[in-house]
């Protein structure tokens, strides 16, 4: 039977958690199309974030194992292919297509594991009695939860089902799982997503996010003396001066939208940004492979986590 763990907490849970022993840290901006780890963690940016973002999930663990003169080696062929002109120079055109590149082969591949798991051929569909057997079935990921907790999941992913169904024939192709399965990439799913996230944050049902709630989303102490870090204090002056739009102390369905999946904001061109301001010296506006390697802690240093075998399957980027 197929093993859903991975798929369904991370990709069907609109939640996803990030945890230390000094605190907990909860995430909810739905960037994950680049990374299943928080771009800011306790009001620092994250290198793991970095590193899933110019990579691909799958490929962080085998430069975790290598040296700093191996992963500089590596970081250098991965440099040559973004430079698409070869003058030596990286632009935030390159770049930003690189990134867009690798983002899609990790989505993608994550339905190319789905369907093998799924026992089903490329052009296969798959149908709800299959997907439902698979989470609730015998040897499957939910099958010893409770009664009312199987039908708060069943009733969630068939909601996403029925939008991600775009012929609407009550199965999904290859196509309409990816929306499926990650919701947040996809404009015709924010609905859905914004939805999800109201009634998981939602604690009294009131169709509102207070700020109590909103907060207790983003951080849980692990005893009840824990003094709240500064970022959470950041957080509370965020939720009114940027999140509470129309200062009524409270976020409807509108403000819960703008908050986790902002119009205006662009993950890739910000990682982007990011990675130019933090390895430019020279500021001239581009990238030499040298100011690259000499922060390759940035791009593929150790602390990244699961990644795609750009290398090894070079031919497919």
């Amino acid at each position: 039977m197929m093993r859903l763990g991975l798929f369904y907490i991370v990709a069907l849970c609109t939640l996803f958690s990030y945890e230390l022993v000094e605190s907990k840290f909860k995430p909810r901006t739905t960037d994950k199309d680049l990374s299943n780890s928080p771009h800011v963690f306790e009001g620092e940016h994250s290198a793991a974030y970095d590193h899933d973002a110019f990579l691909g999930r799958d490929e962080a663990k085998r430069f975790d194992d290598l040296t700093p003169e191996e992963s500089k080696r590596k970081l250098g062929e991965i440099v040559d292919k973004i430079d698409l002109n070869n003058d030596g120079q990286i632009t935030s055109e390159e770049m930003t297509a690189w990134i867009n590149k690798v983002s899609k082969k990790m989505l993608l591949d994550d339905v190319d594991r789905a369907w093998k798991d799924f026992e089903l051929q490329d052009g296969d569909k798959l149908s709800w009695e299959k997907h439902i057997d698979e989470l609730f079935g015998e040897d499957g990921d939910l099958e010893d939860e409770d009664d009312e907790t199987k039908k708060a999941y069943s009733e969630k992913d068939k909601r996403r089902w029925i939008v991600a169904d775009a012929d609407g024939d009550g199965k999904l192709s290859k196509l309409e799982y990816l929306a499926f399965l990650h919701p947040e990439h996809e404009p015709k799913m924010r609905d859905v997503v914004i939805k999800e996230t109201m009634e998981e944050v939602d604690k009294n049902n009131d169709s509102f996010v207070d700020l109590d709630e909103y907060i207790k989303d983003l951080w849980s102490p692990n005893s009840p003396n824990e003094t709240e870090p500064e970022w959470v204090k950041t957080e509370r002056e965020e939720f009114a001066k940027r999140r509470d739009i129309n200062g009524d102390g409270k976020l409807d369905l509108d403000e819960v939208g703008k908050w986790i999946v902002p119009e205006d904001y662009n993950h890739v061109q910000a990682e982007v940004t990011h990675l130019f301001s933090e390895s430019d010296a020279d500021q001239d506006g581009k990238l030499s492979k040298s100011e690259i390697l000499i922060r390759y802690d940035l791009f593929v240093g150790s602390q990244a986590t699961n990644f795609g075998e750009i290398l090894t399957n070079h031919d497919e980027l």
